[in-house]
C-alpha cells in the first residue's frame, strides 16, 4: 500500500474551503458595506466543511445517479468483491451500479468501514469478469491506501465552489454596489481552484492504485487489459459534461470525457498508455495486441 498523507490533504482541503469562504464574506463585505457578510459566510464554511465530510460518497453516488445492489442483482460482482476484500482483510464496502453505458467505475467514502464501489451498467457489458476483477481491484485499493476520503472531499469542495462562484457571478450582476470586475475575478479564481483540487489528488493515486490492485489480484494484465477497453469505451460513449459530473470525475477509474488539446492538458487521468505500460512491466511481458 502507499501512503499519501490523506488526512493532511483532506485537512487542507476543508481547511481552503473555509478561507476562501472568509475570502469571499470579506469580498462582499467590502462591496455591500455589511460586515454581516463575512459571518454569514463563517456559517456556511462551518455547515459546508461539515456537510461535505461525511456526506462526500452521498454526492458522488447521487451525481452518478447510482442505485444500490444486491448480491441477487451483481452476483459476479459481489464474489469478486467478496474474495478481494477478505484476501486484504478489509470490510467489505456497499456496491452501486449507475444507469449510464460509459464505462467506467469509481470509489468513494471516509474510511474502508464507510465506503462504497460503484459501477457503471457500460463498464459491467464492456469487461469481461476477469478484467473486472482488475478494475475492482483498483478501486478496492483507492478504499484500502485511504484515497477515497481526499478524492470525496475534493468532490465536495469542488462542488461548494463551483456553487460559490455561480452565485457571486448572480451577485455581481444584480447588486450594484459590488465591483463586478472582482466579482467576475473571484468566480473565475474559484472555478480554477475546483479544477486544480480535482488534478492534485488524481494522477499519482492512480499510479498507485493500479500497481496495489495488480498486486492484490495478482494479474496486471488483467487490469491493463480493461483500461485498453476503457481507453476506447469511454470515448465512444462519453460522460456529458455536466458539473456535478465533472466535480466527481476525478474519482473514476478512467476520463469519462471526450476531448484532447487543452482538455488533455488539464485531464485528472494520467495518459491510458503510461498506466497500461507499467502494468506490462509488473507482469514482465506486453498484452499481445
Amino acid at each position: 500500500m502507499h501512503n499519501h498523507f490523506n488526512g493532511l490533504k483532506t485537512a487542507g482541503l476543508l481547511g481552503g474551503l473555509f478561507a476562501l469562504l472568509l475570502a469571499i464574506g470579506a469580498l462582499l463585505a467590502s462591496g455591500t458595506g455589511s460586515a454581516s457578510w463575512i459571518w454569514i459566510m463563517a456559517l456556511i464554511g462551518v455547515g459546508t466543511t461539515a456537510y461535505s465530510y461525511w456526506n462526500s460518497d452521498k454526492l458522488a453516488i447521487r451525481s452518478m445517479q447510482a442505485y444500490p445492489v444486491t448480491e441477487a442483482d451483481q452476483p459476479g460482482m459481489y464474489r469478486i468483491v467478496r474474495e478481494l476484500s477478505t484476501r486484504a482483510n478489509q470490510p467489505m464496502p456497499r456496491l452501486y451500479v449507475s444507469p449510464t453505458m460509459a464505462p467506467n467505475a469509481f470509489a468513494t467514502g471516509r474510511n474502508p468501514k464507510n465506503s462504497a464501489v460503484c459501477c457503471t451498467e457500460g463498464i459491467l457489458r464492456l469487461l469481461d469478469e476477469r478484467e473486472l476483477r482488475g478494475v475492482l481491484g483498483h478501486e478496492l485499493m483507492h478504499v484500502y491506501n485511504r484515497d477515497i476520503l481526499t478524492s470525496s472531499v475534493a468532490a465536495a469542495v469542488a462542488g461548494v465552489i463551483t456553487s460559490v462562484a455561480q452565485f457571486l457571478l448572480f451577485f455581481g450582476g444584480r447588486d450594484r454596489n459590488a465591483n463586478p470586475l472582482a466579482l467576475i475575478a473571484m468566480s473565475l479564481l474559484a472555478l480554477i481552484a475546483a479544477m486544480l483540487i480535482q488534478m492534485a489528488v488524481s494522477r499519482t493515486r492512480e499510479y498507485d492504485a493500479d500497481e496495489d490492485g495488480a498486486t492484490l489480484t495478482d494479474d496486471p494484465l488483467a487490469l491493463a487489459s480493461a483500461l485498453r477497453k476503457l481507453q476506447y469505451g469511454t470515448q465512444q460513449a462519453p460522460l456529458p459534461q455536466d458539473q456535478k459530473l465533472v466535480n466527481t470525475s476525478h474519482l473514476m477509474i478512467a476520463n469519462p470525457f471526450k476531448g484532447g488539446g487543452v482538455k488533455k492538458m488539464f485531464s485528472t487521468h494520467p495518459p491510458m498508455d503510461d498506466r497500461v505500460a507499467r502494468l506490462e512491466r509488473m507482469a514482465g511481458r506486453p498484452l499481445g495486441y
